[in-house]
């Protein structure tokens, strides 16, 4: 936890806790750290209903914590259906309730579970898909998503030392039967590497490069911050302001993912000419324009693309588009009185009228995502 900081005093953290082995290893642990900090700490149970005993299954994982003094709370899942992608669409259902739940409560960071094994699959399993260097850094040990911090501190810990972390306490776990079954990749990669604990010389090896890589990945993000800061201006309604000039192509795609709020930004090579020659375009969710009145001469300015956008109707306490938090008072209308251009104005939430004009950002019950 240490590398992951810096943390506020008596520091309140959410974990994602199944109720397997490693992720109740990870609820000890981070019990322990959290009381020595003076802080605490909540597990939180996702039940995706998507197994007969599931239910029971997250009782007893919370009757397990508790016999620890951790305090938890069960999110059971309604929608999710068997079929095609169940896992990526289970694993987004599950992140989105994480982070619903942390928004209530008022809570940053998210502790994930995942392990050295963990990281070696996902190595593999990028690598089998063609990704990119940043790719093959794996998994991040701190990255952001849902508006929540996600930190997994076990990332260099092989899952045979969780386990044996936890007979050593006394704890019992869950043994969840989809971690073996054939039809998901992940599983099939495990049943491969033949390394259930973790601590071959290949698990090692995979570990050490996804390390290597992501310190990598990190000092070119620094560079973009740079570049950004340098270059560009963000406004919390949701647009941006290009400097004249050309610009980084990675830093171009970082900024279109960001205007668009989108979770990946658009391929290389559909950037590289826009970035060496900034002028109005339409890429990625993201409509570049002349800035006019809104910045220097030769300017661009950034609006997120009409046509993209999700949700025609603005409902409170949601995340509107991917870009906005929606206040509990906001209430559904249209923003003509604001004083932006009609570009700017049509691409935020339909909401009762509202100027943007700081510093008033109360008005509108809206809060930039």
């Amino acid at each position: 936890m240490a590398r992951l900081g810096p943390y506020e005093p008596a520091p309140s953290l959410a974990m994602a806790v199944s109720g397997g082995a490693d992720s109740m290893a990870l609820a000890l642990l981070a019990a322990g750290w959290a009381a020595a900090q003076g802080g605490s700490v909540v597990a939180l149970i996702v039940d995706h209903g998507l197994r007969a005993g599931s239910a029971d299954e997250a009782a007893l994982t919370a009757q397990r914590l508790q016999a620890f003094g951790i305090q938890s709370e069960i999110i059971p899942l309604t929608g999710l259906a068997v079929g095609s992608r169940l896992a990526e669409r289970a694993r987004a259902a599950r992140y989105a309730a994480l982070a619903q739940w942390c928004g209530r409560a008022g809570v940053l960071h998210v502790l994930l579970g995942h392990h050295a094994a963990d990281q070696a699959e996902t190595v593999i399993m990028r690598m089998l898909a063609g990704s990119d260097a940043d790719g093959l850094a794996g998994m991040a040990a701190m990255t952001m998503r849902n508006e929540v911090q996600l930190l997994r501190p076990l990332l260099g810990i092989s899952p045979g030392d969780l386990r044996d972390y936890l007979r050593g306490r006394g704890a019992a776990w869950v043994e969840d039967p989809s971690n073996q079954d054939p039809r998901f990749q992940r599983a099939r990669l495990r049943a491969l590497r033949q390394d259930q604990d973790g601590r071959g010389p290949a698990t090692r090896a995979l570990g050490a490069a996804a390390t290597a890589r992501g310190k990598t990945r990190a000092e070119k993000a620094a560079t973009i911050a740079g570049e950004l800061a340098a270059k560009v201006s963000f406004h919390p309604e949701g647009y941006a302001v290009l400097s004249p000039g050309p610009i980084g192509v990675d830093a171009l795609r970082a900024l279109l993912r960001t205007i668009a709020g989108a979770r990946y930004a658009p391929p290389r090579d559909q950037v590289a000419a826009l970035a060496a020659l900034p002028r109005p375009a339409t890429i990625g969710g993201v409509r570049l324009l002349p800035a006019g009145r809104m910045g220097p001469t030769g300017a661009l300015l950034l609006v997120r693309e009409l046509a993209a956008i999700e949700g025609a109707t603005a409902v409170p306490e949601t995340i509107w588009d991917r870009r906005f938090r929606i206040g509990r008072a906001a209430t559904p209308g249209d923003c003509r009185l604001s004083r932006l251009p009609a570009a700017i104005r049509h691409a935020l939430p339909p909401l009762a009228p509202y100027v943007f004009a700081p510093p008033q950002p109360a008005t509108s019950g809206l809060q930039p995502g």
